[in-house]
């Protein structure tokens, strides 16, 4: 059984005032989530501003975080892409470095049907047998949902192991719980509704807020898990504003400019992404003072 942990960070990656890649602080940064709570990490997905970064820099990123939380977490390398043939060279690339995952999206814009978006993944899959693979339903951003009978006939593939799912449709995930085995795990994809998806049997969260608070995400789910729903309700009360902040604009900036308050100097989004309005910054910090993050 494979397993990715509780609490997954989607991390940024940081860049230099120039729009380089700034490897150093992604070093440092991928230690210290994992000091604070993270089991494992996402490199280069849409946190991660994958949609503009290079195979080369996303390469790079990939070995530099590996080598930073070696033996304390896992590494799980955004590798999707709507073209299949990219995304198996770049899965393919990646199985090669020993990571511990790779995170697969629902190919974007071209919209295939369901038998389609099955017999990519299935390609993946068959590509790289010995990588665990995370599957990614994000239908805001791709235009097209991952149906829960797709996801079934994919659980069935040895090492598609688990599903980031951020349809934000309860009933959706309840259906996917009730079709795949209890092996298979599923991960929320929205941070504010990762305790409602605990309590239809997901397994935890792929997370934005976890480099802020993956300590107190830790301890909300853990808390469910033992029994202790009130306890759990109130933490995801009182990091609710944080988790609707940190999406007032497109995710990552928000996040980008928390960590850039925190003294974390993560620098700007590429472009097309650009710096959000004077209403959005006072407002995240606002949030991050009330919780004490800054």
């Amino acid at each position: 059984m494979v397993s990715f942990g509780r609490v997954i960070t989607a991390m940024v990656t940081p860049f230099h005032e120039d729009g380089s890649v700034n490897y150093t602080v992604a070093e440092q940064l991928a230690a210290h989530l994992v000091e604070q709570g993270t089991d494992a990490v996402v490199v280069c997905g849409t946190t991660g501003e994958s949609p503009t970064l290079t195979w080369d820099e996303e390469h790079e990123l990939f070995q530099v975080v590996q080598k930073a939380v070696f033996g304390k977490a896992k590494v799980i390398a955004g590798t999707g892409s709507n073209c299949t043939q990219e995304a198996i060279h770049a899965t393919q690339k990646a199985s090669k470095l020993g990571l511990d995952g790779s995170l697969q999206v629902v190919p974007y814009y071209n919209k295939p049907p369901q038998e389609g978006l099955y017999r990519h993944f299935q390609a993946i899959a068959q590509s790289s047998p010995d990588l665990p693979i995370m599957l990614y339903n994000i239908p805001g951003r791709t235009g097209q949902n991952l149906l829960p009978e797709t996801v079934a006939r994919l659980a069935e593939i040895p090492n598609i192991v688990a599903i980031k799912e951020a349809s934000g449709n309860l009933e959706q995930v309840s259906q996917v719980r009730r079709l795949t085995p209890s092996e298979f795990k599923i991960y929320s994809g929205d941070d504010s509704l990762t305790l409602p998806m605990l309590a239809v049997g997901s397994s935890g969260v792929v997370s934005v807020a976890s480099h802020l608070v993956g300590r107190q995400l830790q301890e909300m789910i853990q808390a469910f898990e033992a029994g202790q729903v009130q306890v759990a309700t109130e933490i995801h009360i009182r990091l609710f504003g944080l988790f609707k902040a940190l999406f007032l604009t497109a995710n990552p900036i928000p996040v980008k400019i928390a960590l850039n308050l925190q003294g974390w100097n993560v620098g700007s989004t590429r472009l097309p992404l650009y710096d959000p309005s004077v209403e959005v910054t006072n407002t995240l910090k606002d949030v991050l003072s009330q919780l004490n993050l800054i």
